[in-house]
């Protein structure tokens, strides 16, 4: 075995050993448990195509490109706001019907249209039968910096709670996020292990925030050099339950 190797070895057993209290988990949910750019992209599609449909004034009058420089101008006009996704759509859609001469009923309805695809995700397989079994020994917490929903994507039933940048008024990495989350968890943040696809606003969030962190790499990428190490690495959230066990052992 080479020397590096040899190192990366000692450093996932000796971080291990520090994951054998593990009582509560805290998941991502975008890109974690389920490829999150397609869904985006299939809703911000479905929504302009349904305006031009039901409000056609507003797509008349404002091409996707126009819209997207909606958002970015928002999100400089409200900084205090940019961890909270909905409340850029809602204000830009209010804004957009404005300047249709359409109601204030567009808001709603467009909302709606777009949490309805944004919600119609394709689970990574494994995520069901993974988080089940989890269930079963740890406590299971969502985390988000998004807007999904779990009760439409049917997921609901796997989770003891959610917490949401919004609802926590603040996004990962921030260690807001991740302090709330540890709390609806009910263990402490040394018992606790987040588990995400991003290797700062998950991994380095989480470490930052006190908590152990697992990094989902689905595609092989490398590690950023300028990051601090995660205390495991898997594919998939289907090689959890393993590695959790091998740590506590």
């Amino acid at each position: 075995m080479s020397l590096t190797r040899t190192m990366v070895c000692r450093y996932f057993i000796a971080t291990m050993v520090h994951m054998n209290d593990i009582r509560a988990i805290t998941l991502d949910l975008d890109d974690t448990l389920w490829a999150c750019h397609p869904v985006i992209h299939r809703a911000e599609r479905g929504l302009y195509e349904w305006l031009g449909e039901s409000y056609p004034r507003i797509t008349q009058l404002f091409s996707r490109e126009a819209i997207r420089k909606q958002r970015t101008a928002v999100a400089l006009e409200f900084p205090e706001h940019g961890h909270d996704f909905t409340h850029m759509r809602r204000t830009v859609l209010a804004r957009l019907a404005q300047a249709a001469d359409y109601g204030e009923q567009v808001v709603d309805e467009a909302m709606a249209v777009f949490d309805s695809i944004r919600n119609d995700v394709e689970i990574f397989p494994e995520v069901r039968p993974a988080l089940a079994e989890l269930g079963k020994e740890y406590t299971l917490i969502a985390v988000t910096n998004g807007n999904a929903k779990l009760e439409m994507i049917g997921i609901d039933d796997l989770f003891d709670g959610i917490v949401t940048a919004r609802t926590a008024g603040a996004a990962k990495p921030a260690q807001r996020i991740f302090d709330i989350a540890v709390e609806a968890g009910g263990a402490r943040a040394d018992q606790t292990v987040h588990v995400g696809d991003h290797p700062e606003y998950d991994v380095d969030g989480a470490m930052t925030a006190g908590l152990h962190a697992v990094w989902v790499n689905r595609r092989g990428d490398p590690w950023p050099k300028s990051l601090p190490k995660p205390h495991g690495v898997i594919s998939h959230v289907g090689q959890l339950a393993a590695l959790l066990s091998r740590a506590r052992a």
